[in-house]
């Protein structure tokens, strides 16, 4: 079989969101926030504030970094806190799509908040218990000159108002300074206490005599889209480990008249903030959970169908995520099952994603590990494995022939220099597979590169493949994972082990 198929119905990757539009109308709704509550607005920033991939994947041309670069609009009256939780330092709590620790993760976004003109307030640790892990890191920060802060746990959190709003509660945690008129609330990842900082600085803030307020940032689930609509079920699926699910929000609707979607924890815990709030303030400023948002991602949607289609893809590439992952023992058949139901909802199977059916049907027609990549102009490349290559290499050797007009029989890596590579893997380094991992061939295609055109055209190529779908039929090592990430290529995976 040909590695190319031309496919009927071409397909040319467009963008389905405004981002400009974005970065304004969101800068300017968070200016008219601030204002509401006297010039001090604590905003707590759900998911990811930097490197939102998620976002970028089913709003097609929201920018990863869009939501900092927005708050670079208002940047000379903000300043961010960063907020880790004792238990996830004690866990080594590992954020999963970079790999890395949450308590590096915080120096990570330090620097990055830093380098992008911003003032970093300091570091706050939640849930603080005496832990020697905490305590250790905290010595660390303020050895590098960041200011850290304590909050500790509160016993009967968040259902015990009265002990919550008293010295012994919120009073006891280390009281964050800040000048600024926004002061951005951020976090590594869920669970790390964000909202407790928030409400914990308005107590410490009233008892100090200044009246701040308090927003929330949560991209997702987008509040004026429908529960059905596929950017919202999206992110059910990437929130399936967490057991979120997207509801219409009661208490809008009953103050309104209005359809709003919000997701379970913040419906669950809207009585008990309005509670917390009554109790810092004598009234609460939110009728609903809705109320409390600053979302203006749906009023930027400019291609409602291409947002449709990358959620839609999306789900099914949780889907099969979900699938390794058990395979891997990293999770429970109850996330599978969440997302099967998800699938059904969104009414989609995995042959909706073309690249998993191309690769499917390679793999049976070579009787041999196969894989499959959908390009921007809709065709489909597809590999399989070789002595020489494993299929994700073979495929990256495809793909970048195709785009740049090579034809398929020409060998970009000779043999004679593969072969010293394996040698090399196995014998030496006493490795299982001799097979050419994707990293591997990208050196190789780069030392060529100097005297072989091809060799420089392939590789020039290489960013024509981000945002393209592909899809093997056996999992990778984490190598391949991170080289395609890298590259800006959705994959997904069949939950089967390579064989030695």
């Amino acid at each position: 079989m040909h590695p190319v198929l031309n496919i009927a119905n071409h397909f040319i990757m467009k963008t389905g969101f405004d981002n400009g539009k974005y970065l304004k109308i969101q800068s300017e709704h968070i200016k008219e926030r601030i204002a509401q509550f006297g010039h001090k607005l604590y905003l707590e920033f759900g998911g990811k504030l930097y490197d939102d991939f998620h976002a970028s994947r089913v709003l097609p041309g929201f920018q990863p970094d869009s939501k900092l670069r927005m708050l670079t609009q208002l940047q000379d009256d903000a300043e961010i806190i960063i907020v880790i939780s004792a238990v996830d330092i004690e866990k080594n709590k590992v954020r999963g799509d970079l790999g890395i620790t949450y308590d590096e993760d915080v120096l990570r976004l330090r620097d990055i908040f830093i380098g992008r003109g911003f003032m970093v307030s300091g570091v706050v640790i939640t849930h603080y218990n005496g832990q020697a892990s905490a305590m250790a890191y905290r010595e660390r920060l303020e050895r590098m000159g960041i200011h850290v802060y304590y909050h500790y746990l509160i016993e009967g959190y968040p259902t015990n108002v009265e002990l919550i709003d008293s010295p012994e509660g919120f009073g006891r945690n280390e009281y964050v300074e800040t000048n600024r008129p926004l002061v951005v609330v951020t976090a590594p990842g869920p669970g790390s206490g964000k909202m407790a900082v928030c409400l914990s600085q308005l107590y410490q803030e009233n008892v100090r005599g200044v009246k701040a307020g308090y927003a929330k940032f949560e991209t997702f689930p987008i509040w004026n889209l429908s529960l059905k609509h596929p950017v919202n079920i999206a992110y059910e699926a990437a929130t399936a480990d967490l057991d979120d699910v997207n509801m219409i929000d009661p208490f809008h609707l009953e103050a309104y008249g209005k359809m709003a979607v919000n997701y379970n924890r913040d419906i669950e815990i809207f009585p008990v903030l309005n509670a917390i709030f009554e109790g810092i303030y004598g009234e609460n400023p939110y009728k609903s959970p809705t109320d409390m948002g600053v979302n203006m991602a749906g009023y930027c949607i400019s291609d409602d169908e291409v947002c449709c289609e990358a959620s839609k893809d999306e789900i099914i590439r949780r889907y099969f995520t979900a699938l390794c992952n058990v395979a891997d023992g990293k999770a429970t058949d109850h996330e599978v099952n969440k997302i099967s139901l998800l699938l059904k909802r969104a009414q989609i199977t995995a042959d909706n994603r073309k690249s998993i059916v191309a690769a499917r049907k390679r793999k049976e027609e070579s009787g041999v590990a196969a894989s499959a990549i959908e390009l921007a102009d809709g065709t489909i490349i597809t590999a399989k494995t070789s002595p020489l290559l494993g299929p994700s290499a073979a495929l990256l050797l495809n793909a970048t022939k195709y785009l740049a007009g090579i034809d398929h029989s020409v060998k970009l890596i000779p043999q004679a220099m593969i072969e010293p590579i394996q040698k090399t893997k196995v014998n030496l380094l006493h490795g299982h597979n001799p097979r050419l991992h994707t990293d591997e061939v990208l050196v190789a295609l780069s030392m060529l590169s100097l005297n072989d055109e091809n060799c420089r055209k392939a590789l020039d190529s290489l960013p024509q493949l981000n945002g393209c779908q592909a899809h093997t039929t056996v999992m990778l090592s984490e190598v391949d994972h991170k080289i395609f990430k890298k590259l800006g290529i959705g994959l997904t995976c069949e939950p089967i082990r390579k064989t030695k």
